[in-house]
């Protein structure tokens, strides 16, 4: 049976295809369907006409979510296919041609072209969870980086309310520090706290807020320096509503990505550091650990490996690329600091670098790259991590 290359150009509102024979590499058709059932449909039709599932290769750019439901339509069709990398396609239509032109026809046309000339990786299937996770913990990203930005104007507004009031908390809104915000609001009000008001603090925090603490905390609000004006009353006010709502959601979707994390059960949970938000995170942004054939692949993906500069009789290393996921690069390098501590093979090896005269970012990142090799193992291997066969 001939082989079929099949190349789409995703949009929003409609699909461009082009399907090239393997034999003679001539164009068989080139269409347009829509985004929509009944194209999926047309689309699925054309296909079939050709030849059997398995001698038909499809191929579309990575383009955000807009491939979605072409994605689990054709998965529930029993289609392979591959995603691929826009900026791969680019330089392949340059490597081709001279000529700067970009239409959703000749696009189609280059991925068909680029499918032929590489080694076919169709995605993963039950590839949804994945996604759902992704989109999902990049949520939460968002929602975590807007909820600073409010504690952020919190500290601005108490600038001017309550200057003493975060450096008596070490500059952290502890959930004891919010709740005095939210019943009390300004200085005046914390000055006339009485027992009553201690005893509802105490036990909010569990005992941990001393009647020492309660009494420094009142002298500080007596004697503060703060202007007391009704509009930062009202601006803190806002602020603190819109901070708890978000911390809210960001805890709701922390209770879901758990709950998914949990039924994929990936091995780097089994690393002793890596919590279950960040094994999430991790597991969604690489997603199919069979796509990557090497751990340099992944270091690469994640954008921790090392920029390379050789040129003549030159020949040096570089910083950290930071290319790639910028979430599953932070998520990597914030799993060291526990992970330095928990075990004794990592905490080794932060040592050995720290001793060569690595400052503590530069050895951290290290041990990053250690771990990416690491959980690169326990999946191609499927096995769960062992301190004792680490070296």
């Amino acid at each position: 049976m001939p082989m079929y290359f099949v190349g789409i150009d995703i949009s929003k509102y409609k699909h461009d295809c082009c399907i090239i024979a393997a034999d003679n590499q001539s164009i068989i058709t080139k269409f347009t369907f829509k985004n929509d059932k009944a194209g999926f449909n047309q689309f699925l039709t054309t296909i079939y006409s050709l030849s059997s599932s398995e001698d038909i290769k499809i191929g579309f750019e990575s383009t955000s979510h807009y491939a979605l439901n072409l994605e689990l339509f054709l998965e529930n069709a029993s289609l392979s296919f591959m995603e691929v990398n826009p900026v791969l396609i680019s330089e392949y239509k340059k490597s081709t041609t001279l000529r700067r032109t970009k239409t959703d026809s000749v696009d189609c046309e280059s991925i068909a072209r680029w499918l032929m000339t590489v080694e076919y990786k169709p995605h993963s299937k039950g590839f949804y969870h994945s996604y759902s996770l992704k989109s999902l913990t990049r949520l939460r990203d968002r929602l975590v980086r807007q909820r600073s930005l409010y504690l952020v104007k919190i500290t601005n507004v108490l600038d001017h309310t309550f200057p003493e009031f975060k450096p008596f908390f070490n500059e952290r809104f502890s959930k004891t520090a919010i709740y005095l915000l939210e019943t009390y609001g300004s200085a005046e009000k914390m000055a006339v706290m009485n027992e009553d008001d201690y005893n509802a603090i105490r036990k909010l925090s569990r005992g941990k807020f001393s009647p020492q603490q309660f009494l420094e905390l009142r002298k500080l609000a007596l004697n503060s320096v703060g202007t007391n004006n009704s509009i930062f009353d009202v601006e803190l006010n806002s602020l603190l509503i819109l901070y708890k709502s978000l911390n809210q959601e960001i805890n709701t979707l922390e209770d879901e990505i758990i709950k998914l994390v949990k039924e994929a059960n990936p091995h780097c949970l089994t690393i002793p550091g890596i919590g279950l938000i960040s094994a999430a995170i991790i597991y969604a942004e690489y997603g199919d650990i069979s796509n990557f054939s090497t751990p340099a692949q992944m270091l690469a993906f994640a954008g921790i490996e090392p920029g390379v500069s050789d040129s003549g009789t030159e020949s040096h290393g570089g910083r950290m690329v930071k290319h790639g996921s910028s979430q599953l690069r932070y998520a990597l390098i914030n799993c060291c600091l526990p992970l330095i501590r928990f075990d004794m093979t990592f905490a080794t090896y932060y040592a050995k670098k720290r001793a060569e005269g690595k400052p503590h970012r530069v050895a951290i990142t290290h041990v990053a790259k250690k771990l990416v090799r690491v959980i690169f193992a326990l999946e191609k291997q499927d096995i769960d991590f062992n301190p004792s066969k680490v070296r």
